[in-house]
């Protein structure tokens, strides 16, 4: 999860204790804990919260926006809504509606303008805890039938931890970047900027990590090396005041 300086750059200097409270309580610790509870579930849960209490302002709209970006589409949302107006009331949906037109105006529907011509695919759910953000998945081939390639799309600011493809022989990882800005970075080596048009050869059994950049989101194909005895080790996240400071 992207760290959150929300309301130290609002109210640090006239209320500093709350502006700590909600970056460090309440994203730093309790947004944070995704192995819980998804981003896109919390999203969820927070914007059912804000219409059932009427609270349609720039609180609602962040939150909107955090959840598109935490992979709630338009459709869903507006389902969320509909199924809200039965509970929360009819002029709270309709207030919460004309806000999510905005905020969903250049959404075509799930995955359409993120993942380049390959598509996002899915969210990510089964490597999610290898992850700060979220990132989506969509299998380009059969592993059983040939050289496993995918699509990977990472959201804004979201990365992958370190981590290793061993192999006794072969192995490895290509990446072929297919839209936005991220980076790839080896262990002891800068990190490196990438774009699209981009190829990185990954060996085997280099420790390393790839992801978006802060401000864009970024896909890339994955295409798993062939060789023997292959298997991932997962590691630590990568920094956040680090990777906060990389340009």
């Amino acid at each position: 999860m992207v760290k959150q300086t929300a309301g130290r750059d609002s109210l640090g200097a006239f209320a500093p204790k709350f502006a700590a409270l909600n970056d460090d309580v309440l994203f730093g610790e309790v947004w944070a804990r995704e192995d819980k509870l998804s981003l896109k579930m919390r999203s969820i849960v927070t914007v059912t919260a804000l219409v059932s209490k009427g609270l349609i302002d720039n609180s609602f709209q962040f939150h909107l926006q955090s959840a598109k970006a935490n992979g709630v589409t338009k459709e869903e949302m507006a389902e969320i809504l509909t199924h809200l107006a039965f509970y929360a009331g009819w002029p709270n949906a309709w207030a919460a509606f004309r806000m999510a037109k905005d905020v969903y105006a250049d959404d075509d529907g799930a995955g359409a303008s993120h993942g380049g011509f390959f598509g996002m695919g899915e969210a990510n759910t089964a490597f999610a805890k290898y992850f700060i953000g979220n990132s989506y998945l969509k299998p380009l081939t059969n592993p059983k039938e040939t050289v496993f390639i995918a699509n990977v799309t990472f959201e804004p600011g979201c990365r992958n931890n370190w981590h290793i493809h061993h192999a006794a022989k072969g192995g490895g990882q290509l990446l072929l970047c297919v839209e936005g800005e991220g980076w790839y970075q080896e262990e002891g080596k800068p990190a490196q900027s990438l774009k699209p048009g981009d190829v990185v050869t990954i060996p085997a059994n280099v420790k390393h990590w790839h992801g978006a950049k802060g401000d864009s989101w970024f896909s890339h194909l994955a295409v798993e090396c062939p060789g023997e005895d292959t298997k991932n080790e997962w590691l630590e996240p990568v920094d956040d005041d680090w990777y906060n400071n990389l340009k």
